[in-house]
């Protein structure tokens, strides 16, 4: 590609050459000749000999011109497209890397004109792209890491049973349902997570007012809160300016977060929901005791698969993609999500933006 291209840059200066000297000849031919006879005949000295030697010396020297032009011309072009090709040149190298599934190649970043931004914007395109391929790794081997314990489970409950190894037994049939029901909540996070992924391109915006939603799941919640015997404390003011949002999402985002504190909060304490208004804002954040919790595992809870009580939370939890979930449709709203720990309490929070048409 690079060596085509040269060519046909070279071939358009060659041809700008060839064309400027064709007007310059013919301008000496008609103008600069004609006004050369018209000086000669003035001073009354006979113009011919003259003449054929002035248009002889003129031609002379234009070829000399051109070719040392065209010279010029060759030498600078090959010198400078290889500059300027040299990046584009590396980017078909690169794609054809990329295209075999190698995302390591970048292009060195060295002008700052338009082959330069070129340059940026492909190894930006390439670092997405890896980024992307390493989480649908990562997905993979978290899925089937998730998927392998309860298969386990239940292949040496169903070959016992085969062998006669285990009598059939009301308690093996309860075994064995919870492992089947284990499997169908991973495969619901799954869709879930694939369906929050595909809400950034889809998105159903309207007015909500938050504090009225929080108060309808709070209800949802209710008798799980108090199953496990956790008060809720709600820090809430009145006349809250609403947000622009999904609600169907934002709702999804809150049940989320109502479903994280009642796994993970321990029985016979508290959590502290507080609604917050910023100039531009709306936050939203709950805060409860972190069981499992430390401080070094804040940075990855919103990681997909991510449980801080790795033994427990398989077992009494979910997957570990909910908060996943939560960042991925907060994201999708232009909000943030984030995470605090402190004194063994652990603070998760979103924002979104203050809806244009509140009047608050």
């Amino acid at each position: 590609m690079k060596h085509r291209l040269i060519w046909k840059l070279l071939f358009i200066n060659l041809i700008v050459i060839a064309v400027v000297m064709v007007i310059v000849w013919i301008s000496i031919d008609t103008l600069a000749a004609d006004y050369f006879v018209t000086l000669m005949e003035r001073y009354h000295i006979s113009p011919e000999p003259a003449h054929d030697m002035f248009v002889d010396a003129v031609h002379r020297y234009l070829i000399w011109a051109c070719l040392f032009a065209a010279l010029l011309a060759i030498a600078l072009n090959f010198f400078m497209m290889q500059r300027i090709l040299s990046p584009l040149t590396q980017m078909t190298a690169i794609s054809r890397q990329i295209s075999t599934g190698d995302f390591n190649g970048r292009v060195p970043e060295i002008t700052a004109d338009e082959v330069g931004q070129l340059a940026r914007d492909f190894n930006q395109m390439a670092e997405s792209l890896e980024k992307i391929e390493s989480l649908r790794r990562s997905l993979m081997i978290d899925v089937a890491h998730e998927l392998r314990t309860p298969l386990t489970n239940m292949r040496g409950y169903l070959e016992a049973l085969k062998d006669d190894i285990l009598p059939p037994s009301s308690e093996t049939f309860y075994m064995l349902h919870e492992e089947t029901l284990r499997l169908v909540n991973l495969v619901e996070d799954v869709l879930r997570l694939a369906r929050a992924d595909a809400s950034r391109k889809k998105l159903n915006r309207e007015d909500i007012d938050i504090p009225v939603l929080i108060r309808e799941m709070l209800m949802v919640f209710e008798n799980r809160f108090a199953e496990k015997k956790i008060t809720v404390h709600q820090h809430i003011p009145d006349n809250l300016p609403s947000v622009f949002a999904d609600r169907i999402q934002i709702s999804r985002v809150v049940r989320n977060l109502f479903d994280n504190a009642v796994w993970y909060t321990p029985e016979n304490t508290d959590v502290q929901i507080y609604v917050l208004s910023t100039p531009h804002r709306i936050k939203v954040a709950m805060s409860n005791t972190a069981a499992g919790i430390r401080q070094e595992d804040i940075p990855f809870i919103f990681e997909r698969f991510f449980r801080g009580e790795k033994s427990r939370s398989r077992e009494h939890g979910g997957a570990g993609i909910g908060l996943a979930i939560v960042k991925e449709l907060v994201e999708a709203h232009d909000g943030n999500v984030g995470a605090d720990f402190e004194d063994h309490q652990i603070t998760i929070w979103f924002d979104l933006p203050i809806s244009n048409n509140s009047s608050a």
